[in-house]
């Protein structure tokens, strides 16, 4: 069977993302995981346990990335930065962590080299990404170009983003019907104990759920 290595925060893009993988792609799974120094990096890294082992994967990979937080820069790791909690605005948010999807793709990538994977799945969505320049489809097909010309002849790596152009309410759908347990994902910037319901990633995740008539099984505070 062939291999697909995919990048797992621990949210619900994600996690559908490795599920497209597996259910209908048809790939062995390769679940890869990055602590970074994130607020919320302890109730991350336990949901990406439960969506790695939902999904029956053979083995997993966890790393640690702190020096992320050492170059800081974003309000998810810094905490002398107030996580925004009053809507999206023009222009790339305190929340964006600078370059974060290069570093985990170059990363992906050369697990995919060394695992003969030929694919990486990353759940980057255009609507979600509030204006990060790392979760463009242009940037995508740019690292994947460098993933190619970095490696072995012989390696042929392909960056899927399934979900790159779907609105909320279409992953919250979509994951609803391959079984994706959404309740044991994650999506606030700032807490790991009850979701705070009024950072960005939390007014996405509620607005998605309520478009597509469904009901969020996680904790919220307000």
């Amino acid at each position: 069977m062939s291999k697909a290595v995919c990048i797992i925060s621990g949210g619900m893009d994600s996690a559908l993302s490795s599920y497209i993988a597996k259910v209908q792609d048809g790939y062995e799974i390769i679940p890869v995981h990055f602590n970074y120094g994130q607020k919320t990096e302890e109730k991350e890294l336990k949901c990406f346990k439960k969506i790695a082992k939902s999904l029956n994967a053979k083995k997993e990979i966890v790393l640690d990335l702190h020096f992320i937080k050492d170059i800081g820069g974003s309000a998810l790791t810094d905490d002398s930065i107030e996580v925004p909690k009053d809507g999206l605005k023009p222009g790339i948010p305190v929340t964006y962590v600078p370059f974060r999807n290069g570093v985990f793709l170059s990363i992906a990538g050369a697990i995919a080299e060394r695992e003969g994977a030929e694919a990486i799945y990353i759940g980057v969505v255009e609507e979600d990404s509030s204006g990060y320049p790392d979760c463009s489809e242009s940037f995508i097909e740019a690292m994947e170009q460098a993933i190619d010309r970095g490696t072995k002849p012989q390696t042929k790596i392909k960056l899927k983003t399934p979900l790159v152009h779907l609105q909320k309410e279409d992953i919250v759908s979509y994951a609803k019907e391959l079984g994706v347990p959404l309740k044991d994902t994650w999506s606030c910037y700032e807490s790991g104990d009850k979701a705070c319901g009024v950072c960005d990633s939390c007014r996405l995740r509620l607005k998605g759920f309520e478009k597509a008539g469904l009901v969020d099984e996680i904790t919220y505070r307000q």
